[in-house]
């Protein structure tokens, strides 16, 4: 089967669960897709069993599809940026120090529990899974996802200093969970030393800041010069795929110079390069881009469930993941703001949000799949993975609109 069988297939799926979830079911789009993707993928599964349906077919489609390369190297610096792009820089800079705290501290210190809890879970359970397996488990499931994490705030009416920090995280953590997840993958064989993993990871995030603030300037002055919006989202779309290209190369982190092009295009760019017909468009080619690939990314990770050897004790491990990754989002979140508001001033339910909002999404799975085939408990982790994340989607998602139903008390907006 072609590249263009294997993506007419996906748009076709795609468009006819939007169509059944909108004129139907009415969930938010992201929620709907892939329960029903899910729900069509668990039936393959089902029939298979019984021996009433073949889906070697399928399996192949599917196996075909390098899901961590469509991702982490192609389609997420795209929908980091247009993410990035409807950010008030301005929020973002009143809440610098809980975000980048939540981003940083907060992804470390969750990768850590996670992987001790899991470890010691293993001793009982007889799982056999060693300390580093576990916390590359912890590394790739502790960053929020911002596909995620956007596409449901779009739906939920979330406060504007809720909204902010779950956004704010969700666009920087994923970059410094890659880092971790890429510095404990090393461990697997050759230990990098101390100095190495310092390197890499001034390499990549400060080296995906200045890639960023470069190539978002030059593309800014583009963009101040003229006035026709066709040849506007034509650079702004070059400067996606150039950084994302080009970061490599210099080993600094894609997706967080997408960010910062995203942040700084969308607000010095929207307010000193761009006519109001550039903007009206230029927002609206991105949000269908993001709409597009949103509505495709989640209808993948559904279908990838098909190719799961769903072993009922790797998704028992699952449903016990899920309780402790909650568990170290909670502890991840609360020791910060504790240590915080003896200078900043949170919501009143600020923890129960930011815990339960904070979703999994597609970049775990993607780096889950990234773990060498090998790897005798790979299987075993992205059985985890995936029901982590389905749970967090479909429950998390759907239920986060009845914790921000509760009155949010908030004196100062510096956090």
């Amino acid at each position: 089967m072609g590249l263009l069988d294997i993506f007419a297939i996906l748009f076709i799926l795609t468009a006819l669960f939007g169509y059944v979830n909108h004129r139907f079911i009415k969930l938010p789009r992201t929620i709907g897709l892939m329960s029903m993707s899910l729900v069509l993928a668990f039936i393959m599964i089902i029939l298979r069993r019984c021996g009433l349906f073949d889906n070697e077919p399928i399996e192949r489609m599917i196996g075909q599809i390098d899901f961590y390369k469509i991702l982490i190297e192609g389609v997420l610096g795209f929908m980091l940026f247009a993410g990035a792009l409807h950010v008030d820089i301005n929020n973002l800079r009143d809440r610098k120090w809980s975000i980048g705290i939540f981003a940083t501290v907060g992804v470390v210190l969750s990768t850590f529990i996670i992987g001790g809890a899991i470890f010691g879970l293993s001793k009982c359970f007889g799982w056999e899974l060693n300390f580093i397996i576990c916390l590359l488990f912890g590394a790739l499931i502790s960053p929020t996802d911002p596909i995620a994490v956007l596409a449901i705030l779009k739906k939920v009416g979330a406060p504007k200093s809720i909204e902010t920090k779950l956004a704010g995280e969700s666009l920087f953590n994923d970059g410094v969970g890659v880092v971790v997840f890429i510095v404990l993958l090393g461990f697997l064989g050759k230990p990098p030393g101390f100095g190495e993993v310092t390197l890499l990871f001034v390499e990549e995030a400060f080296g995906g800041i200045m890639l960023g603030l470069v190539a978002g300037w030059i593309a800014f002055r583009l963009l101040k010069s003229i006035d026709h919006y066709q040849t506007e989202i034509l650079i702004t779309l070059a400067l996606v795929t150039g950084m994302y290209s080009f970061a490599p190369a210099i080993h600094a982190s894609g997706p967080i110079a997408c960010v910062v092009a995203g942040l700084l295009i969308g607000n010095h760019g929207r307010k000193w390069a761009m006519s109001p017909e550039t903007r009206d468009n230029l927002d609206k080619f991105w949000e269908l881009v993001d709409e597009i690939l949103n509505a495709l990314l989640f209808v993948l990770i559904g279908l990838e469930v098909v190719v799961l050897q769903l072993n009922w004790q790797y998704v028992a491990a699952g449903l016990i993941a899920i309780i402790v990754v909650l568990t170290a989002r909670f502890i991840s979140i609360a020791g910060p703001i504790m240590v915080m508001k003896k200078w900043v001033q949170f919501s009143d339910n600020a923890i129960k949000i930011l815990t339960w909002g904070g979703l999994r999404g597609g970049i775990a799975v993607a780096l889950a799949l990234s773990i060498p085939e090998s790897e005798p408990k790979r299987e075993m982790i992205l059985t985890m993975t995936y029901v982590v994340v389905a749970f967090s989607i479909i429950v998390q998602g759907s239920t986060i609109k009845y914790l921000l139903k509760k009155p949010l008390k908030e004196k100062k907006v510096y956090s």
